[in-house]
């Protein structure tokens, strides 16, 4: 009984479909290998154009302007640098999705597409966040600069960068899909409770505390307003006062020859 069930048994259509399947898989990884190898080529060669296309353009200036370069003041990469192996690792992301679609619909695959493909938008968030924070250094200097002589100058300065820097976070975000339920309203909640407590306050019941305090406000910002335009009055006069020319003195001591114009005897 036994020697006709091993009989049954057909052991070579086993083999032949081993190794029909052997056969079939490696030329696969071959191709595989081959497309990894040369996207791993491709990727190297083109971060090293972008770097040396990216600094021939200024990128580090911008990185300088927008507070970016002393912050990775202490990394191993400046940010020409960090931008070219997102851009490498992003073409060896796209090699591997090609040479995964070798054998076929696989997880693997579906999950490194959907990674290129989110890729792009987290490129332009980064953006946004460089270029929002060049807006707001430009923007602090410009008000700290104006403002150098007052109390609040140094204020308000720091509340347009945080504001500005604020914006360009939150548009980021927005353009890489990270939380974009919870951003959004709180986006809208923030703006809708100072419009709230402006309107209810400013309007409502606290209409005479806050004219108080715009009084006040007032007061101190027509005190600095004078005493700024008096150090300004100070300062020109002082400047004008050390390049006026010294006029020459007239010497009419016995022995000394009357000056050009002058006739002796001369009582002028």
């Amino acid at each position: 009984m036994a020697q006709q069930l091993a009989l049954s048994v057909d052991f070579g259509s086993g083999f032949t479909q081993a190794w029909s399947k052997i056969a079939k898989v490696i030329p696969q990884f071959i191709a595989f290998l081959v497309i990894l190898v040369i996207g791993w080529f491709v990727a190297k060669a083109i971060a090293k154009v972008l770097d040396r296309v990216l600094r021939r353009v200024g990128s580090e200036r911008v990185a300088e302007r927008s507070g970016v370069a002393a912050r990775l003041s202490g990394s191993k990469y400046d940010m020409t640098g960090i931008v070219c192996k997102v851009v490498y690792y992003i073409v060896l992301l796209m090699a591997l999705q090609l040479a995964f679609g070798v054998f076929g619909p696989n997880p693997i695959s579906v999950m490194i597409h959907s990674i290129v493909a989110w890729l792009p938008r987290a490129i332009v968030a980064v953006v946004i966040v460089v270029v929002a924070m060049a807006i707001a250094n430009g923007v602090r200097d410009i008000v700290g600069n104006s403002l150098s002589g007052a109390s609040y100058g140094r204020t308000v300065a720091t509340m347009a960068w945080g504001f500005i820097v604020a914006l360009g976070v939150i548009a980021a975000l927005g353009q890489a899909g990270i939380a974009t339920a919870i951003t959004g309203p709180v986006l809208i909640a923030a703006l809708a409770t100072i419009a709230g407590v402006v309107v209810v306050g400013v309007g409502g019941g606290l209409i005479m505390p806050m004219r108080q305090r715009w009084e006040r406000w007032l007061d101190s910002a027509e005190q600095e307003t004078a005493r700024l335009r008096g150090s300004a009055y100070q300062a020109g006069r002082s400047d004008a006062l050390s390049h006026q020319p010294v006029r020459p003195t007239t010497q009419t001591g016995p022995g000394t020859p009357p000056a050009p114009g002058i006739e002796p005897g001369d009582t002028r």
